[in-house]
């Protein structure tokens, strides 16, 4: 009885260590009312793309083959950017400016400047990333990209890479979850806010 109790106690630990190797990146960067905040982002995001009934990989599974062959169309025609903006001011924590920041746009058919999110290079996502990365050198390009221009990938190279190595993208990791929905969220956000810079 003892043995089989010490087996039992020796498979609960290493699930509890191997869970907790999935979410280090989380944890290592974030404080728990952070974490609670991204989880409601990520929450956000599935069920604008496919219903809460839906788990996030079926919904990413479904989705991502939508996104490499026709780009963000499938994102901008299903998040309500209102309800995005609702989110962002329900956070309980400054999470939103640990991911982003704001940049100037300039309206090339007139002679107008936009307020556009842009990514927070010196964040705590940032150092989120950064670690990620190095759990999964498929997103070394992706974070290299990013600190390189200062801004967010745009060219779809997220989607392609989880397209054609979904191996190296564990859809039920809460990182790689987060991730995902902080990348398309973005993509939205960037697309749709149509706000005036004001300098000062």
């Amino acid at each position: 009885m003892k043995r089989i109790l010490s087996l039992i106690l020796i498979s609960i630990s290493a699930f509890s260590c191997s869970q907790k190797s999935h979410s280090s990146e989380l944890e290592d960067n974030f404080h728990e009312t952070e974490i609670q905040d991204l989880q409601r982002l990520t929450s956000f995001f599935q069920d604008q793309m496919c219903g809460s009934n839906d788990k996030f990989k079926p919904c990413l599974d479904s989705l991502i083959p939508h996104l490499v062959e026709s780009g963000y169309q499938a994102i901008l025609e299903n998040i309500d950017f209102e309800e995005q903006q609702a989110l962002y001011a329900s956070f309980k924590t400054d999470l939103f400016s640990q991911i982003w920041g704001y940049s100037k746009v300039r309206n090339l058919q007139g002679n107008t400047n936009y307020k556009s999110i842009a990514f927070k290079i010196d964040g705590k996502y940032a150092s989120f990333l950064k670690d990620l990365a190095k759990r999964n050198l498929e997103l070394e390009e992706y974070y290299d990209r990013m600190m390189e221009s200062g801004d967010w990938e745009s060219m779809g190279l997220l989607q392609q890479n989880i397209y054609t190595n979904p191996e190296h993208y564990d859809l039920n990791d809460p990182a790689i979850q987060v991730l995902i929905a902080v990348h398309f969220l973005t993509q939205n956000d960037q697309q749709k806010r149509k706000e005036a810079w004001r300098e000062g």
